[in-house]
């Protein structure tokens, strides 16, 4: 998995600022291990998957355990690695609170992410060999996009938009707002671009917006909650007038239709079940006291 510099930056920051809000919801003290541990006692944990799954989440697992106090967390393999039932894929040494203390906030996040990389692998599976790729949608957990996206990208997926200020994304209520004032789609993507931004995405819900999307100017289209067939006609249609323009597919994408909106010529599909619909994977921590 490749991860450009700015956006390992950006995880690098968040992973710390998450691993703060999660341990500080535990409070500020572990009376059950103040009571039960000795203090200083030392202990090594392994971090085992009970189900199989793709590795993800490690960046903020290191976060929890860094913020705790821990220093040593080895993983034994890297995000976007496949793993079977009863994997060891890490390894957490160090003062036995601390490792308690790191326990639940560690595991939530880290299932979390190979919940969603597991599915998200699922996905690209579905679809390989066709031209489609596999994006995440903004239907992450408030507060977490970003450990979301990182599962999605170990997965095998690929980047949408991360925030509102990229990409312009015309949907069904900006359609409405457009009717309601008066202005044309054509004057909402030139002001855009006088702005700088070039990527001018509109969902489209009928030939009639889609013949005014193609004339605005628009650089993708979003062909949402249709059938696969409907892909393919309307895809059809636009690159007969526009070459180029990428299509994506969207609303009511499962495991078991996946590939026949990749095979309709979509050139992307964007689940939002990824992340907002997501099991979390089985992982669990395993403690042992050392002599």
């Amino acid at each position: 998995m490749v991860i450009e510099r700015d956006l390992r930056m950006r995880i690098a920051l968040d992973a710390h600022r998450v691993a703060q809000q999660a341990l500080a919801e535990d409070g500020t003290e572990d009376v059950t291990s103040a009571v039960t541990v000795a203090a200083e006692q030392l202990a090594t944990g392994a971090l085992e998957t009970r189900t199989a799954g793709v590795l993800a989440g490690m960046p903020y697992a290191d976060a929890v355990a860094e913020a705790t106090g821990l220093t040593s967390l080895t993983w034994y393999h890297a995000a976007g690695s496949s793993v079977e039932p009863g994997t060891t894929i890490g390894l957490l040494q160090g003062d036995l609170r601390l490792i308690l203390r790191a326990e639940r906030p560690l595991l939530n996040l880290l299932q979390r992410a190979v919940g969603i990389a597991t599915l998200t692998h699922a996905f690209v599976e579905a679809v390989a060999g066709t031209r489609a790729k596999i994006l995440h949608t903004r239907k992450t957990a408030p507060g977490l996009r970003l450990l979301d996206v990182t599962a999605v990208l170990a997965g095998g997926g690929h980047l949408h938009r991360l925030d509102l200020g990229t990409s312009v994304m015309v949907k069904d209520n900006h359609w409405r707002a457009l009717a309601q004032s008066g202005r044309t789609l054509a004057a909402a993507f030139d002001e855009a671009r006088a702005k700088g931004v070039s990527d001018c995405y509109v969902e489209v819900e009928s030939q009639e917006q889609l013949a005014e999307a193609l004339s605005a100017g628009a650089t993708r289209l979003l062909i949402d909650n249709q059938t696969a067939a409907t892909v393919k006609a309307w895809g059809e249609a636009a690159r007969a007038r526009k070459p180029g323009i990428e299509i994506e597919a969207t609303g009511g994408i499962t495991l078991e239709n996946a590939r026949a909106f990749a095979e309709a010529g979509a050139d992307y599909l964007s689940i939002g079940a990824l992340t907002h619909s997501v099991k979390a994977a089985d992982v669990s921590l395993e403690v042992r006291s050392e002599e």
